[in-house]
């Protein structure tokens, strides 16, 4: 029992671990501590493996577009917050913000695929933890919103949900690899 317990350790010290030993009464407890380890995902086939590629490269292609939406969302609600607008100004302010990004943006978004473009409206309700429609109707107006929710309906989304980390395990690797770690409001009891 001695040999195979020590041939044990041997191997997980060679491995770069750690092992104690710690007295307590006439017994020797062996505690070790093992290097953190990430394990990723193993592909059943090559479709997948292709799939989940393809995820990322559409990922990181509309990563700026998220983070420019995520930002300006923040900007306008800490302005909004901030200040006591009556009800023309502050449509005046978001529809200033709206040109701003149009301006800067548009050509570029209407160049992406649809998958693309469900994946840009994902991400930025994971960024901001909003329900969009929501947003929508209150930024714009309820007719905007029952407009995109319409296309989302199109093209099997559903703007009027939260985003669900737990249904999208591919996109959750890919954001936490691209250093996107899940916002602390989906954390509940410490998983998603």
């Amino acid at each position: 029992m001695i040999k195979h317990t020590l041939l044990i350790l041997c191997i997980l010290n060679a491995y770069g671990s750690t092992a104690q030993t710690t007295a307590a009464a006439a017994d020797t407890i062996y505690t070790v501590h093992l290097r953190q380890v990430d394990v990723r995902a193993k592909w059943r086939n090559d479709t997948e493996r292709y799939r989940y590629n393809q995820m990322k490269y559409y990922v990181t292609t509309i990563l700026p577009y998220v983070n420019a939406a995520t930002k300006l969302f923040n900007e306008i609600n800490t302005k909004l917050d901030a200040q006591d607008m009556s009800r023309k100004d502050r449509r005046r302010f978001i529809n200033s913000k709206e040109e701003e990004m149009r301006s800067q943006f548009e050509d570029k978004v209407k160049d992406l695929n649809v998958t693309q473009g469900v994946l840009l409206v994902k991400l930025i309700a994971r960024q901001t933890d909003v329900n969009i429609y929501k947003v929508l109707t209150e930024f714009k107006n309820p007719f905007a919103a029952i407009k995109w929710q319409a296309w989302a309906r199109l093209n099997g989304m559903n703007l009027d949900r939260k985003y669900q980390p737990e249904e999208e395990p591919y996109l959750e690797m890919i954001m936490d690899e691209l250093g996107y770690p899940l916002p602390n409001s989906y954390a509940v009891n410490g998983r998603w």
